[in-house]
């Protein structure tokens, strides 16, 4: 697909959705002609930061083909050290220039429940929750339910502008980061 404005990637991307959410997925460009055409190189039009659950599978949810968003997977979509690293090398280095990214969180989200949870969860993932806690200390609800959904949210624009602030490549005037929520049982992302 190549190198596409952030516009019309974004675009791109909500008609995949809209093709997931009716049940009518292209399966295009996921055969062994396409995986020969991927044995040079890359070319994604997409970051997606996505959280590790298994029910969100953003080459699914986005109805793309190999080789065309470039995922990173970590729980609570966090920007820690690894997931920044993952996406600088994409947009810095793979040609063409990536020009969108998408940080999507999601309903029923296990990283946030357990921060909204509290406690000693051992060190790593102590570790990991420790970046939920500003979307954790800013949203509000009048339900416990409401909060849950809100912090997920929260985190997805907190994410996504702590990627603008992480570093030189992310000020690239053509990049576009923008937070997303995917819902589990329509499959249909919102973009915040």
């Amino acid at each position: 697909m190549g190198q596409l404005s952030a516009r019309k990637a974004l675009a791109t991307l909500k008609e995949g959705n809209q093709r997931f959410c009716k049940d009518k997925l292209g399966h295009e460009r996921q055969d062994a002609a396409r995986r020969g055409e991927l044995a040079g190189g890359q070319e994604p039009f997409a970051v997606i930061l996505s959280c590790a659950d298994s029910r969100v599978v953003p080459e699914l949810v986005f109805d793309t083909g190999l080789g065309e968003i470039f995922v990173v997977r970590v729980a609570g979509n966090i920007a820690n050290t690894s997931s920044i690293a993952s996406i600088e090398y994409a947009i810095q280095h793979l040609n063409p220039k990536v020009n969108l990214v998408v940080v999507l969180g999601h309903e029923g989200c296990g990283a946030v429940k357990a921060a909204l949870g509290g406690g000693d969860c051992g060190h790593h993932l102590n570790m990991l929750l420790a970046h939920l806690q500003p979307a954790v200390s800013q949203s509000t609800g009048k339900t416990d339910d409401a909060k849950f959904v809100n912090t997920v949210k929260k985190n997805a624009r907190l994410t996504a502008k702590k990627l603008g602030e992480a570093s030189k490549p992310f000020e690239r005037k053509t990049l576009e980061i923008v937070p997303a929520y995917y819902n589990l049982a329509s499959g249909k992302v919102d973009f915040l």
